[in-house]
Order: C-alpha cells, then structure tokens, then sequence
C-alpha cells in the first residue's frame, strides 16, 4: 500500500521524536552499523524532522538542517543561505517499496521551501544515487566515506 502525504509529518513533540530516532536506530545502528555515537549528534536538537507512520507505527524518517554552522556542505558556495541540507533519511526494512522515502524526501523539501529555502543538498549513500536521481537530485564532486559508507553530494533546486 503506497502511502500517502497524510502519513507523513514533521514532528517536534517527544513522542515523535522518539519514533523518528528509533527508526534511524533500526536502519542505520542496527542494519548499516554505524556507530551510535555519531549516528545522533547535536544538530538533532535544531533539525525539522519529518516522520512516515503507517499501521505498523513509525516506517520512516529524516531531517532537514537549515543554513549555517549546522550545514555548512549546504551553506557555503554559491547560494549560501538559501540552501538546507536534507539528512538521516531511513526507511525501515517493513515500509520499503511503498514511496515512504520519496514522501519523506517530499516532506523536508516541503518544509525547505515553507523556510524560504531555494535548494536542498544532502549527502546520498552510493546504493542509493539512482533513488536521488529519479527525485531530481544531481551529485556534484567526489565520492568520499561517511561512517565508512561510500557517499556523493547531491542537490536539487526547490
């Protein structure tokens, strides 16, 4: 069942955070191995975060940093300022294959544009670049390892 733009939300309250972190727990502690300690970090606290939830409770997540010292790949170059930076999308292993993360990456553009944002850069797994793509992302520079995963920026204009 695709879901749809009612499932998913931005949420600030602690219950939906607490969903939000537990999904990225499950995906990228638990599933990608990558370590706790650097999987939350202190941008958690300002960040938009966006939730998908279905029958089976939370199935997706990610955030959005705005401009300055919290995203500063997004911040600097041509643009600065205007441009958020999209992160932590993670998708469980029961909510993929229903559009859960193109919602989601929907919802923090969404969240982007209503910030006055014109652009939005993230910094995508390799696996996952064909998915960006087909959203309207481009990857720019070099591939570079994040918590040892091969990664690529990318960026679309809102």
């Amino acid at each position: 069942m695709p879901v749809t733009d009612r499932q998913v939300r931005v949420v600030s309250d602690p219950a939906g955070l607490a969903a939000c972190f537990a999904v990225r727990k499950a995906v990228f502690v638990d599933e990608q191995g990558v370590p706790a300690d650097i999987e939350y970090d202190d941008h958690d606290a300002d960040a938009v975060h966006v939730l998908a939830e279905g029958p089976e409770g939370p199935m997706g997540t990610g955030r959005l940093l705005l401009p300055g010292p919290a995203a500063p790949h997004a911040s600097a170059g041509s643009g600065a300022g205007t441009v958020g930076s999209l992160g932590r999308l993670a998708v469980t292993a029961a909510g993929r294959g229903r559009g859960i993360g193109a919602a989601l990456v929907r919802a923090i553009e969404g969240a982007a544009r209503a910030r006055g944002l014109t652009a939005v850069d993230l910094h995508a797994q390799t696996h996952a670049l064909g998915f960006y793509e087909r959203l309207g992302y481009e990857a720019y520079g070099p591939e570079f390892p994040d918590a040892g995963i091969p990664h690529r920026a990318m960026r679309r204009t809102i």
